[in-house]
């Protein structure tokens, strides 16, 4: 019988919330007798591209991509990043109220980002410019755009760049449907074989819980890929994204998920409607 351990290619994004999730598998806290994990980090927008393509046997993506992979992947209970009450921003230069939005050029980080979705939801006419995620604000101080829809840490920075928020989408979302946002999944691809999939779903849980029991320890790593954000914010930020609903995600996320997806194929927005499958 070999001894040898199945390598999972595991893609997730280059930020602190993300190193903060997967710091015990990278670090090798938590071991495998089944699987070995690789790392590979790229933006959002790129994972759920490559997602489509089912690149990667595990990896970060947008819940709003969900519908485009589902024949590929399914979703795993741990690892959602969920925003309650607050989530993904629209900012601008200069004071806006959110109905001032219609018509304007808004910087956006991806079509397949779920801040998208759930920006067209609130306000469905606007000239979407996509720019990558870390560069939005200062395509809106150059004027390629009047306001920029901002994910990861730049909800917590913009306003030292002298932006002010139009609007919280995570908090727009919770007023209007009594429910968390949920942006981000793992996705685990459905040709792996039940024991794998299983011990991935195990190793993913763990890893979470991980850091929050350690979480100094986890907060140090994470802080490699904060750009240059001060420890506070950026633990701060870890904080709002990796929570309970982290670990298991529960009844409620998956509730609010499909509400979102539903609401985007009655838009008009999401071509097919699909029903979310969730592994633990």
């Amino acid at each position: 019988m070999s001894n040898e351990l199945a390598e999972i290619v595991c893609a997730h994004s280059p930020d602190s919330d993300d190193a903060y999730m997967f710091y015990a598998l990278a670090t090798k806290k938590i071991r495998s007798s089944l699987v070995q994990f690789r790392h590979v980090l790229d933006d959002i927008q790129t994972l759920n591209q490559k997602a489509r393509e089912g690149e990667y046997e595990l990896t970060a993506i947008s819940y709003h991509a969900y519908p485009y992979v589902a024949d590929k992947y399914k979703l795993m209970a741990s690892g959602s990043s969920v925003g309650d009450g607050y989530g993904p921003m629209v900012v601008a230069l200069h004071p806006l109220a959110p109905e001032e939005l219609k018509g304007k050029r808004i910087a956006i980080p991806g079509k397949l980002t779920t801040a998208y979705l759930t920006l067209k939801l609130m306000q469905p006419d606007f000239e979407a410019v996509v720019i990558p995620f870390d560069q939005i604000l200062e395509a809106v101080s150059e004027n390629k755009a009047d306001a920029g829809l901002v994910i990861h840490e730049a909800q917590l920075t913009y306003a030292k760049g002298g932006f002010h928020n139009v609007v919280d989408l995570g908090r727009w979302w919770k007023n209007t449907y009594g429910l968390p946002l949920p942006l981000g999944a793992n996705a685990l691809r459905r040709d792996l074989s039940p024991e794998i999939g299983s011990e991935c779903c195990r190793l993913m849980r763990e890893s979470i819980q991980y850091a929050l029991d350690h979480r100094e320890e986890s907060l140090m790593y994470a802080l490699q890929f904060a750009r240059d954000m001060e420890p506070a914010l950026a633990e701060k930020f870890v904080g709002m994204y990796v929570n309970h609903y982290t670990v298991d995600c529960g009844e409620l996320v998956p509730k609010a998920a499909q509400k979102l997806l539903d609401l985007g194929h009655e838009a008009g927005l999401i071509p097919h409607r699909v029903d979310l499958e969730f592994v633990r």
